[in-house]
Parts: C-alpha cells; structure tokens; sequence
C-alpha cells in the first residue's frame, strides 16, 4: 500500500507517516524508484506488535 492508504488506515496525516520513517517509528517501508510502499503483512505485523490490554501492558503472545 502507499503512504496516502496507510495513513488513511490509520486516522494519521500523510506528513506525520513521513516523520516517523525519519525517527525511525512505524512499520518496515520499501522505497522503490522514489515512491515509499508498504507491504500489508509489515503493517499489521506493527499492529499487532503495538496491541496493549492497558496503557502499561502489552497483550501477551498477540492475544487479545
């Protein structure tokens, strides 16, 4: 998917997806002929990875 589809997956600005690929946040992205694409089992493996059963918590083994 490109920038444009994940942050409107995400609720997020195009720009602020454009900051976390500088700070190193958010999922693997591959950059081909210019144009950042993400593959769709990156982006959910980074969701599930970001899964939490509180503010404090992760869920364990991806279990909700």
């Amino acid at each position: 998917m490109n920038q444009r589809q994940l942050a409107n997956r995400w609720g997020v600005s195009e720009a602020t997806l454009e900051r976390w690929r500088s700070e190193g946040i958010g999922p693997v992205f591959l950059k081909l002929q210019g144009r950042v694409m993400y593959r769709l089992e990156d982006v959910e493996a980074y969701e599930h990875d970001c899964l939490r059963k509180s503010t404090s918590e992760r869920v364990a083994g991806g279990d909700a």
